[in-house]
């Protein structure tokens, strides 16, 4: 009979020696831890609570999970100290307000950075000089218009928005990285100074650098960015390679 070991004391203390990552997660993405732990590097962990979500994703429904990302919050690692907790739904953070979603995990997890994928990506923009924008999502064109105009409220300018038309959040991430790809390139502005790729659940990771190369202009996912903002709040120093020019040239500095 085999005796499995426990993990030794000592390891548990140095667990994510450089920072713990608190991910509220929508209950229904499949996408958004894989994509998270094939970017974050060894020295980094996130650890991941759900919120429930209901389908379709219209801007009211999206409203509905306010009320529970206070006890998302709260049921991350409880009595554990968090560097950082993400909100990951960047359609749920444009109907709810980053503000609002700041507050909500405040209530539970008081002092603890918080960021979203618009927080995040208005820091990007920022960060690559960025004004005009092109946007790819998979969302409806009633969606797309109010995230639009969340963006315009910042400031920027957004050249045109393209989405595949889903009202499930779980049918999204079955668009393959392929037809992401190929409706990032054939749908960017050529005057935009980047392409912003919304959306935690679809699988545009591995499909970034690509991208920027038949572009050749920055590109910025939602799980991209909220790694690349959350390591800045962490101070990470180091940069992170194959997942665009954001991590590639814009982490450490």
């Amino acid at each position: 009979m085999q005796v499995k070991t426990l993990v030794p004391a000592y390891e548990l203390e140095h667990l994510a020696p450089l920072g713990r990552i608190g991910v509220i997660a929508l209950a229904t993405d499949f996408n958004i831890e894989q994509d998270l732990n094939s970017i974050y590097p060894s020295d980094v962990r996130a650890f991941t609570s759900r919120v429930r979500n209901v389908n379709p994703l219209t801007v009211e429904n999206l409203r509905t999970m306010a009320p529970g990302i206070s006890k998302a919050a709260d049921s991350i690692l409880p009595n554990t100290d968090l560097d950082v907790i993400i909100y990951a739904c960047t359609s749920g953070t444009v109907a709810i307000g980053s503000d609002r979603v700041t507050e909500l995990v405040h209530q539970t997890r008081p002092n603890v950075a918080v960021t979203n994928p618009v927080t995040a990506a208005l820091c990007a923009f920022n960060v690559l000089g960025a004004k005009k924008l092109s946007i790819l999502t998979p969302y409806t064109e009633a969606v797309n218009r109010e995230m639009a105009a969340t963006f315009s409220a910042e400031g920027y300018e957004v050249l045109n928005i393209a989405g595949f038309g889903f009202e499930d959040d779980t049918a999204m991430t079955y668009i393959s990285p392929e037809d992401i790809a190929q409706a990032a390139i054939s749908n960017c502005d050529p005057e935009a100074d980047l392409l912003f790729i919304s959306c935690t659940a679809l699988r545009a990771t591995h499909v970034l650098k690509r991208v920027e190369l038949a572009l050749d202009k920055p590109v910025v996912s939602s799980n991209q960015v909220l790694v690349w903002h959350s390591l800045r709040l962490l101070k990470y120093p180091k940069p992170i390679e194959g997942f665009g020019v954001l991590l590639d040239q814009y982490l450490a500095q």
